[in-house]
């Protein structure tokens, strides 16, 4: 019998996820849990695709009544700012849950860090900060770069990275009261030992405490148009190579109480070990599904749908060993200039790479072009993807050169 599930917050990012479960014969009820679509997001899916759409608009009640007259079998998260309603549907329901009781550390960044905290694993040095004054005796006697950022929000909204405590205390004044991208007013700040190591984000999807890591993927950084680690790229990485990594995520994992569902986990690999930047207990974006099957041949999206539709497979299959098809990269180019775009005159060099796969192009022709400074001014992915790594290691390189001023024709004035 096809199975009803409640998806909080389907927004283009994870999208994929609704249309697996739909593809594999499921009925997808769509629940928002705000009024409006988040900025960030643009605006809502196709809702012919629902069987319906229900808007929390403040009383759970109502919500879990509405979504209890679909019968659902199953209620999950959509997206980042969904876990913690998802959370609270599925456990008032009686469905698989990840419970209520670590719902707030699976979105706030400083109870995050405290739980793994509590649980032992090595997590960040921070400060809940609650005034300036506060903040700048700790960056002192803390000593070098920190980092300061919103409690909730996601991607690099609000992280900033502060080598005095002058421009720690700047960047609180930045975030407090801040609308973040989510257009929900920053409630919080948080002040973070600056990690240096390897970064990795770490996918996963989990089946009654089972953890299966579907792709793993190593961060390239510079630091560009004044943004320190900004993200130029990630590079595939093969999951059997990382032992201590995946130990580590799944160690996360249950720590934030994490049985069901897809989660992405950035972590550092410093000299004292692998230590969580943080973790989003949601489907990782930026189209890296796609990408992971072409690495691996895998991905979060069949392995989420195992899970809640088809458990006992993922439990017969998830400890089966991973492979290396291709060797991937996703590079996110960065504009140095600003104005109205005409044309990327540079783009042919890049499709004639060995390598080149794909380009996602964030700003078309005729469209404003700002300098980049985070993912929503990010003009354009290229993904590569090639059978030999270093063919993929030097076509990065080569991306990185040609993404400069000459990459970007702009209007003049």
């Amino acid at each position: 019998m096809s199975k009803t599930i409640a998806m909080v917050d389907v927004y283009a990012p994870t999208l994929a996820l609704a249309e697996a479960f739909i593809a594999a014969g499921a009925t997808v009820v769509r629940v928002q849990s705000t009024v409006d679509a988040p900025p960030v997001y643009g605006s809502h899916p196709d809702l012919a695709q629902f069987a319906d759409n229900i808007v929390h608009e403040g009383d759970f009640d109502a919500t879990r009544d509405a979504v209890a007259k679909h019968r659902p079998d199953i209620v999950i998260t959509g997206g980042e700012t969904g876990v913690e309603l998802a959370d609270q549907l599925s456990a008032a329901l009686g469905l698989v849950t990840n419970g209520t009781r670590h719902s707030e550390a699976r979105r706030n960044k400083f109870a995050q860090n405290e739980t793994l905290r509590a649980a032992g694993l090595r997590s960040t040095r921070q400060l809940l900060v609650s005034d300036e004054e506060q903040l700048r005796a700790w960056h002192s006697s803390f000593g070098g770069r920190v980092v300061v950022k919103p409690i909730r929000s996601a991607g690099n909204d609000g992280v900033t990275f502060c080598d005095t405590p002058g421009e720690s205390v700047d960047a609180f004044r930045a975030i407090s009261g801040r609308t973040n991208i989510f257009a929900v007013r920053n409630e919080g700040v948080v002040a973070q030992e600056y990690l240096t190591g390897t970064e990795f984000a770490v996918n996963t999807v989990s089946c009654a405490g089972k953890h299966r890591v579907t792709d793993i993927w190593r961060y390239a950084k510079m630091t560009v148009n004044g943004v320190v680690d900004r993200h130029s790229g990630v590079f595939s990485a093969p999951v059997d190579e990382q032992p201590e990594v995946v130990e580590y995520a799944f160690a996360v994992l249950a720590a934030l109480g994490v049985d069901y569902g897809p989660a992405h986990l950035e972590i550092m690999m410093t000299q004292d070990g692998p230590c969580l930047v943080e973790a989003g207990i949601r489907l990782c974006g930026a189209g890296a599904a796609h990408y992971a099957k072409i690495a691996g041949g895998e991905s979060q999206l069949e392995w989420a749908v195992d899970a809640y539709l088809e458990p006992e497979r993922f439990v017969a299959e998830y400890q089966r060993p991973h492979r290396v098809d291709q060797h991937v990269v996703m590079a996110f180019l960065t504009s140095p200039v600003e104005g109205v775009l005409e044309s990327y005159p540079l783009l042919d060099q890049v499709r004639q790479l060995p390598s080149f796969h794909k380009v996602h192009m964030g700003v078309q022709p005729g469209q404003p072009l700002a300098k980049t400074v985070d993912d929503c001014t990010e003009p354009m992915m290229i993904g590569l993807a090639h059978p030999v790594a270093q063919v993929v290691a030097d076509d990065f390189r080569a991306v990185n050169y040609l993404d400069g001023h000459g990459f970007y024709r702009v209007a003049q004035p």
